[in-house]
Parts: structure tokens; sequence; C-alpha cells
């Protein structure tokens, strides 16, 4: 990996109303960490400078949870979206001048092999952007990843949004990401929330590089578990039984 600077945005906002519990959705434990030390943990691995946390619900909480002199903490006080999310680090990253790598706090399970090769794939591309995507069989409520014929992704689809054609096309958004931070903050000031849920979603800044003649790039993983969400309790033994076979306990 090359080393052009990198800092990184961990969106850690949501309550998580699926998992059935009051607490923080990224401080459930998992093999007696919370799962957002994973993604912590993570952005340390692979060189993050400055590392921003978004977070919303239980805020002093996960704070408290979290102590580290390395992070910085962005609030979130309404929950407007992703890209929304991802602009409360605005202030901390004014005048960063690097690449932004963009976690999500409760998608634990990723390896830092797997987003080395992400930072790499972009910094060999020369995108402003890249999204890490994956190809599943049953790609349910993901938003859907649309190419030309070239291979170039052109927007990413929520399903929500999605028209049939779309929702036929099995590789999916995993909503991490590696962006130019200079590229990243004007952009993501130029979202709107014209859509079904009425947000700010962070997707649309795929088409705002197309417009403006900026690369944006697609890195597919190979093995999509590693970008598992945890929504549920069922999720979040899924989890489990995945780091402990990595030898957590």
């Amino acid at each position: 990996m090359n080393n052009s600077a990198l800092a990184t945005v961990i969106l850690a906002a949501g309550r998580g109303t699926r998992m059935k519990s009051d607490l923080a959705k990224v401080l459930h434990p998992i093999c007696g960490r919370p799962m957002l030390w994973y993604v912590v943990e993570l952005a340390r691995s692979v060189g993050s400078e400055k590392t921003v946390v978004v977070t919303g619900h239980q805020s002093d909480l996960v704070e408290e949870t979290m102590k580290g002199g390395d992070l910085i903490y962005a609030f979130q006080e309404m929950q407007m979206g992703t890209a929304h999310a991802v602009l409360q680090a605005g202030d901390a990253l004014r005048d960063f001048e690097g690449d932004t790598l963009i976690l999500c706090g409760d998608v634990p399970l990723l390896l830092p092999s797997t987003t080395e090769g992400l930072l790499d794939n972009h910094r060999s591309s020369g995108s402003a952007i890249t999204v890490m995507t994956a190809r599943l069989d049953n790609p349910g409520s993901y938003g859907r990843v649309v190419k030309n014929e070239g291979g170039e992704i052109l927007r990413i689809v929520e399903a929500s949004d999605a028209g049939t054609e779309e929702m036929a096309i099995r590789e999916i958004n995993t909503g991490i990401y590696c962006a130019d931070n200079t590229f990243l903050f004007e952009a993501v000031r130029k979202i709107d929330n014209k859509n079904a849920q009425g947000e700010y979603y962070f997707t649309d800044i795929i088409e705002i590089a197309s417009r403006e003649n900026r690369k944006a790039g697609s890195f597919i993983i190979d093995d999509p578990s590693e970008a598992m969400g945890i929504n549920t309790l069922d999720d979040l033994k899924a989890a489990e039984d995945i780091m402990r076979d990595r030898g957590f306990k």
C-alpha cells in the first residue's frame, strides 16, 4: 500500500431498534468487546492518522466506552441520512489532505487485508471515490450498484427507490468507501433529500462524481460476510460465531 495520508470516518449514530435493547447498537458486545471496538481497531491497523467517530444515540456512553486519545468525536443530533452523518465530520477534517475511509460502526467483521485492498484499488485507479461492493445471490434490501457496459459505476440505487431492472442487479453497496477528502466534503454538501425516504443518501455522491467527470470506482470483496451489518440479535450471534472462528474468545 502506498503512503498517502489516511483519515477515517466511522458512522456510529444509529439507535438500533431491531436489537430489542435501548443500548446504542455499536456498543452491543461481540466476544466481550463492543462491536465498535473492532471498527476502531481496523482504522488503526490500516494507518488512519485521524479517526472521527460520528455518534448520536447515547453519545456520552459511546465516548466513555471507547476512550482513546486518537479518536475525535462528532455528534449527529438528528438522524437525517448517511450523507448528513458524514457531513458532521467535516469540521474535524476540514484541512486534511489525503484519502478518507468511511466505515460503519455496525460492520465489525471487515478484515484489515480486505480494507487495504480497497485502499490500494482506490489509489492505483486514480478514483475520486471508490465503493466496496459485494455480489449476493439474494441482494434483498441492499442498495444496487449500477454500472455501464465498460464496468464503470454510474450510481447506487437504494432498494426503496429501485425499479424492477435495478432490483435484479446482484452487486450491492456495502456502505464502505474511500474518497479523496477534498472531493468528499465538497460533494457531500451537494446532496439533497429528494427520495422515497426524505433522507440525505451518501450514495448520491457517485452520481455527483459522474456528473463532474470524476472517476468513481468499485472494489468487489471476495467474502460478503465481512461486510455484514449487525441489525438484529441473530446477526450479533452470527458475528460472534465468526469472531470465535477467528480466534477471539
